[in-house]
């Protein structure tokens, strides 16, 4: 078993540096689509998150601490999609594990759904939960009735935030879909150095 261990990484090591050489030879625009693609899914979320947050703010009349509620609430969804993004698809694409198209859309639209978009607003109930009791802003229930409470408080918010929700899993899906094209047009680019000779 040892034996094989060290072949599997070289050829792992390999098939990554076969990859990156290719993508290095596409477009400045294109090999940045493909190496930060995973920073917009991030941004995405990071205003999922504001926009949640402003909603829970408004709903439960929160007026005090905006960054210390805001700060968070940009940069921990911010954080969890671009990582997220990263692990499920632009790496598993850069070191030749992801190979097939649907399933670069799929993994790009569930971390879209999950990580940024459903994520920023269940992340919003505690951060603003918590402040709304700090500052007594709202009539919160007594302990009986907390997820009642919350499940019909966040209803409306729910419904507000679907359109965005919808988007970012949308637009992850379109940009798995991109990268996946990017990277079979980059593998079929010669190999940098070699000359055609007729």
């Amino acid at each position: 078993m040892k034996n094989h261990e060290p072949d599997y990484t070289v050829k792992e090591n390999q098939i990554f540096d076969i990859i990156t050489r290719k993508i290095n030879q596409l477009p400045e625009a294109e090999r940045g689509l493909l190496e930060h693609g995973s920073m917009y899914v991030g941004l995405n979320a990071a205003l999922c998150g504001l926009i949640a947050n402003s909603l829970f703010r408004r709903i439960l009349n929160v007026t005090q601490a905006r960054v210390a509620a805001g700060l968070p609430m940009a940069v921990i969804p911010f954080l969890t999609a671009h990582v997220s993004y990263k692990g499920f698809v632009s790496l598993p694409l850069n070191t030749g594990d992801l190979n097939c198209e649907t399933c670069t859309i799929i993994r790009g639209g569930l971390v879209g759904l999950v990580f940024g978009g459903l994520y920023p607003v269940f992340l919003a109930i505690p951060v603003n939960g918590g402040l709304a009791a700090r500052y007594a802003s709202a009539l919160l229930p007594e302990k009986g009735n907390i997820l009642t409470y919350w499940i019909r408080i966040s209803k409306p918010i729910f419904r507000k935030m679907l359109f965005p929700i919808l988007l970012q899993t949308g637009f992850s899906a379109y940009l798995g879909s991109r990268q996946y094209k990017l990277l079979i047009k980059a593998l079929q680019l010669p190999e940098p150095g070699l000359e055609i000779q007729y």
